[in-house]
Formats: C-alpha cells, sequence, structure tokens
C-alpha cells in the first residue's frame, strides 16, 4: 500500500462529517461515514479500513470505548476529534491507542495535514537496506513486513508503539533521549514527554504480557533503554 485509500469518520455532528468529507475526498480519499459505534462497528467489518477520524463523544458507546475495543484486534490508525482540549484527555486518548488527539477548534485543512503526517508514518518507504528483521532471542521486529513477533506468534501493537519499540531496538542498549523519540517518532513538536510515558508505558504492558523476554529499562530523567532480558 502506498498510502491510504480509505478513511472513516466516526461523528455524531452531521456537519462536520460532510465537511471533512469534502476536504479528504479532494484529497483522492474515499470516505465511509458513521454517526455512532454501531454504524462505525459495522463499516469496519464489511470494508477495508485505513484509518479512522473518530469524535470522542456521541451518544450512546463514546470514542473512548470503541478505540479500546478495536485495539482488542487491530492497528488502524486511529486520530481521535474532540472539544475537550484537557491534557487528561488527551493522555487517555494516547493510552487507549489513539495515533492523535485533534481538538475540533482545528480547521479541516490542519485534520488533513494530521491525516497525511499518519499516513506518513505508517507507509513504509522503498529501502535498500539488506537488514529487514531485528532480533533478540525469539523476539522478533520484521521491519519489511512492519510486524512484531514472538516465538512465531505475532503480536498487536499500534503503529505508534511499533514505530517507538522499533526505534529503540535499533539503538538497543544505547539510551535514547525524551527528545530523540519524539522527533524519531513524531517529527514535530506538538507532543512532550508525557506522550513518550504514555506510550512506553502501554508498551511494557504487552512486552510483559507476551513474556517476551526484553525489556524497556528508564533511564531517570533522560530517556530509555531497549534490553534483552529483564531487569531485577
Amino acid at each position: 500500500m502506498e498510502r491510504f485509500e480509505t478513511i472513516m469518520i466516526v461523528d455524531d455532528e452531521e456537519e462536520i462529517i460532510e465537511l471533512m468529507t469534502d476536504f479528504l475526498s479532494l484529497e483522492g480519499y474515499q470516505v465511509l461515514q458513521a454517526t455512532d459505534v454501531k454504524c462505525a462497528t459495522e463499516l469496519f467489518i464489511s470494508n477495508k479500513v485505513d484509518c479512522i477520524l473518530l469524535d470522542v463523544m456521541m451518544p450512546g458507546e463514546d470514542g473512548f470505548s470503541f478505540c479500546k475495543k478495536l485495539r482488542l484486534h487491530s492497528d488502524v490508525p486511529i486520530l481521535f476529534l474532540s472539544a475537550k482540549e484537557t491534557d487528561t484527555d488527551k493522555i487517555r486518548g494516547f493510552t487507549l491507542g489513539g495515533d492523535d488527539y485533534i481538538t475540533k477548534s482545528a480547521t479541516p485543512s490542519e485534520i488533513v495535514a494530521r491525516v497525511k503526517a499518519v499516513e506518513r508514518r505508517c507507509i513504509k518507504p522503498y529501502s535498500f537496506s539488506k537488514q529487514t528483521s531485528l532480533i533478540f532471542g525469539d523476539f522478533q521486529i520484521d521491519e519489511e513486513a512492519q510486524s512484531i513477533s514472538y516465538r512465531n506468534q505475532q503480536l498487536i501493537f499500534t503503529t505508534t508503539e511499533y514505530k517507538i519499540l522499533k526505534y529503540l531496538a535499533e539503538n538497543a542498549n544505547k539510551v535514547r533521549t525524551y527528545d530523540q523519540i519524539l522527533e524519531q517518532v513524531w517529527g514535530m513538536g506538538r507532543y512532550d514527554f508525557h506522550t513518550v510515558r504514555v506510550y512506553i508505558g502501554k508498551i511494557r504492558e504487552k512486552l510483559d504480557a507476551y513474556n517476551c523476554g526484553v525489556t524497556i529499562e528508564t533511564i531517570w530523567a533522560t530517556g530509555y533503554k531497549f534490553k534483552q532480558g529483564r531487569t531485577a
């Protein structure tokens, strides 16, 4: 896949759906529309969806709940749309596996730009690099397939989690600072070290749950270090 093809917008405000559909369609994306989680679930099951613009507050089941369910079996990129601008809500969105959090005060053009930024992070450019895998015992990161596995069982990580884990693994046993991780994964100054901490926490939970034999060590006030084996 060279780029996103289909984007699903989930929002109970039809005016926002129509406006964003116009802007995204002009950029060549196919757009699916859903006004609630039930409709979104049906569309997601019956279509190949490359990215989701997801409203947080909707009647009935909200966007956070829908994201949590999707993350049980899918790493599709999710960009939250919300009228809430508090750090607490942003952190919750990232904790649940969101790839971006956009306030509804943003212009449609900015939202499209943020979609394209996530798209660039998700689509692997062609590379002549001979090394396609990072292997640590039975733990493997396949760069060509953009997948992570342990003892040949594929593990579920979101796109952003994969980017962070891959970057740290590429620099195994070396300290990577908060700023280095932010620049490598997001390439911009919208987020701070709290964002990195949230994602590292989620990655650690999964590594522990899968019992992978690798760990991410905290280097106090500096950043993190990827290591094979477990910390005492």
